[in-house]
């Protein structure tokens, strides 16, 4: 059988009523029959039947022992590093997410938990990060929003050797591109509000363990600190889920020609996609993963924030939005969006330069997607020629 066939199938027609689809139990509490014995459930912040199937079915697909839901990325990253304790260090991508990066230093820094950011697409660069008080390294491949890749199963010989858990945040490529707990790693969160969900609907979190052991561990943060993914939410996710296959597919496609177009766009200077060959990771990316995911960034020529942002806001197909992974193309700025929280040296350190622009490559067709940017490099250099014009005036 087909991973995609085991999939589907591993959606469980409801047994009481023969539902094809889960059911979703919107209930707060649960009958018991008498003190602390029920049918699996007491209280829905504890478990839920829609919550349960969901995550059953997140950890057949990531080969996990347990999966856990969250009600947004965040809670997830949240509940990772509540294994952590006072004194304890991360070592972390340095082209890192800035919502993980404003959770890392505004708030469990203060509890004593020191982070180092390293480049982590070079592999020694994290071994020489290692320290005795290193009790994690937190990892995403393909980074945000300048698609570095890291090798996951080296990385992982090294967490394992120092005796340190190992986290991938696997978001970017999706489970269909990528087994990061296969290739070693220990846990593997996902803001599955992006792919996974697909439709730009809901707002979630997983974590999957790769033992039964940490998932119980994650599974009492999520109970104790009560930040679960809803029922409804949880069934969206699932119908999401259940096309994720087909769509990553087409989203990889529509985004190896957009970033093959950009690569030779005279007002472009550099294009971030691991599809090309002219990405330092193309080779490891073809070697780890299934395909090269739905993401392309690039800078401007003229490498200014005015610039990017008078092209963000001169595409019609592609919506200005934060977040990736549905259906309708999104592009973003993510100097003055999703890496705002970052100091501006920090990101520039890191690669994101003022004019990088990320585009999240939708469903709709390639041509369309290419004519809409054609329309914008037009309009935007028009944009950014007046407002010079009007300043030097």
């Amino acid at each position: 059988m087909s991973t995609i066939t085991e999939l589907i199938h591993a959606i469980p027609v409801d047994p009481q009523t023969g539902a094809i689809a889960v059911p979703i139990y919107q209930t707060s509490t649960f009958v018991q029959e008498a003190p602390g014995i029920n049918k699996g459930y007491d209280y829905a912040r504890s478990n839920n039947p829609t919550r349960a199937a969901l995550e059953k079915i997140i950890a057949q697909l990531e080969g996990g022992a347990v999966g856990t839901a969250f009600s947004s990325g965040l809670a997830a990253i949240d509940a990772v590093l509540k294994l952590l304790k006072y004194g304890d260090e991360i070592v972390a991508v340095d082209d890192i997410y800035g919502g993980a990066f404003r959770l890392f230093n505004k708030v469990y820094e203060k509890f004593g938990i020191k982070v180092h950011y390293v480049d982590t697409a070079d592999t020694q660069a994290v071994f020489n990060a290692i320290t005795p008080a290193t009790k994690l390294i937190w990892l995403e491949t393909p980074t945000n929003p300048t698609l570095k890749i890291s090798d996951i199963a080296a990385i992982a010989k090294i967490a394992k050797a120092n005796r340190c858990l190992f986290c991938v945040d696997n978001t970017f490529a999706s489970p269909v591109l990528q087994q990061p707990l296969a290739l070693g790693a220990d846990i593997v969160i996902h803001s599955a509000t992006k792919y996974l969900g697909g439709h730009s609907d809901l707002i979630a979190g997983l974590v999957i363990t790769q033992t039964q052991e940490l998932g119980n561990e994650i599974r009492f943060y999520q109970n104790a600190c009560g930040a679960i993914l809803s029922p409804f939410d949880s069934f969206l996710l699932i119908r999401g889920i259940e096309t994720v296959h087909l769509r990553v597919k087409q989203h990889c496609a529509n985004a190896q020609i957009i970033a093959e177009y950009l690569e030779k766009h005279p007002a472009v200077e550099r294009v971030y996609y691991p599809g090309l060959p002219s990405h330092p990771g193309h080779a490891l990316a073809a070697r780890q993963a299934k395909g090269f995911g739905g993401i392309v960034s690039f800078t401007l020529k003229t490498d200014t924030e005015e610039a990017a942002t008078a092209f963000v806001t001169s595409t019609g197909y592609f919506k200005l939005a934060e977040s990736l992974g549905g259906i309708k193309s999104l592009l973003c700025h993510p100097a003055s969006m999703t890496h705002k929280s970052i100091p501006a040296a920090t990101r520039r350190t890191a690669g994101v330069a003022d004019s990088l622009i990320r585009l999240s490559v939708g469903l709709e067709e390639a041509s369309d997607l290419l004519a809409d940017l054609d329309r914008a490099f037009e309009k935007s250099a028009l944009i950014y020629q007046e407002k010079s014009t009007a300043v030097n005036v």
